[in-house]
């Protein structure tokens, strides 16, 4: 394995930290109170479930590196929602206290990295994908 693989699996495993950790603090703080915040910006409150589910289980997945473009892609669509339904009226660094979207912008440039390119280096992706060709040469 070279630098530059192992440099990408370090970055699908910390993009997956990430969305892990914003999904157990969505898990903490009660889905319903998140559901709630949700509908305040005019979401429907259910997504909250759906979103707090695809954070905690979507960035456990991409650390193992299983699903990375499907989960990635997920991701590249919840930050696309939280730029327009939240963030977007706060400006790129954020205003009166409010946080802006950069990190958002961060975020999902690396998810759309990896529905692009799919998972690198040490990965179940890559098992898989390595013992599907041993199948076929069998």
């Amino acid at each position: 394995m070279n630098k530059n693989t192992l440099a990408l699996t370090l970055l699908r495993v910390v993009f997956g930290l990430t969305f892990l950790f914003h999904g157990w603090q969505k898990m903490q703080m009660g889905l319903g109170n998140v559901g709630g915040y949700f509908a305040s910006l005019g979401l429907p409150s259910w997504l909250a479930y759906v979103v707090g589910n695809l954070e905690l289980f979507g960035g456990l997945l991409l650390i193992i590196g299983l699903l990375t473009r499907y989960i990635s892609l997920s991701f590249v669509i919840v930050m696309i929602g939280a730029i327009f339904s939240a963030k977007l009226g706060n400006g790129f660094l954020g205003a009166d206290g409010q946080p802006g979207y950069e990190i958002d912008i961060v975020l999902l440039t690396i998810g759309a990295f990896f529905a692009i390119s799919g998972s690198t280096g040490y990965s179940a992706d890559a098992l898989f994908k390595n013992q599907g060709k041993e199948s076929i040469k069998a």
